[in-house]
């Protein structure tokens, strides 16, 4: 099997620029700068080696059957070309990888969701310098001090609660 030739780059530099990152610019320019450099050496070397013009040797070397035998261990000389053993690998990985990918955009989609809905419910809240004692116990009953349900002491800590437990000692600090 023959090497195919390298006539151009197959990735979309374009493209992959406008998904990296601003603090990844240099490290981005730099893989690119030496891609090009390796198609631009591939580039330069002929597509196919030079062939020796054995006939010439012949008519300049007088031992006989000397440029025959090198002739004839040229030709049966055959550099084998590297089996493809990776690419049905890496293309497994490219759909399992498209697979995740697509979960990721589709759980990201619901926390946009979520989050979009988040923020409807703080656009409906009273601006801060507007609200009264009575809004923020309205709006958030569970934070808000309730002498009446939930009496506290001051200072209104965990620890200075007739019900506390001190979690080291298991027993009320009271």
């Amino acid at each position: 099997m023959a090497a195919r030739r390298i006539a151009s780059s197959s990735i979309n530099w374009s493209a992959l620029s406008e998904r990296v990152p601003k603090d990844q610019k240099p490290f981005y320019n730099a893989l690119k700068a030496r891609s090009d450099q390796y198609l631009r050496r591939v580039l330069a070397n002929p597509e196919a080696a030079p062939k020796i013009d054995f006939a010439a040797y012949k008519s300049k070397i007088p031992i006989p059957g000397l440029v025959d035998s090198f002739q004839k261990q040229y030709d049966a000389l055959k550099v084998p070309y590297p089996a493809d053993k990776l690419t049905t690998a890496v293309n497994a990985q490219e759909k399992e990888m498209e697979q995740k990918v697509k979960d990721f955009i589709q759980q990201s989609n619901v926390r946009i969701q979520n989050c979009q809905a988040e923020i409807a419910k703080w656009d409906d809240v009273l601006p801060y310098e507007e609200m009264t004692m009575e809004d923020v116990k309205d709006m958030f009953p569970d934070q808000t001090l309730d002498p009446l349900r939930r009496p506290t002491f001051w200072p209104h800590t965990p620890e200075e609660q007739l019900d506390y437990k001190n979690p080291e000692e298991g027993t009320a600090a009271h």
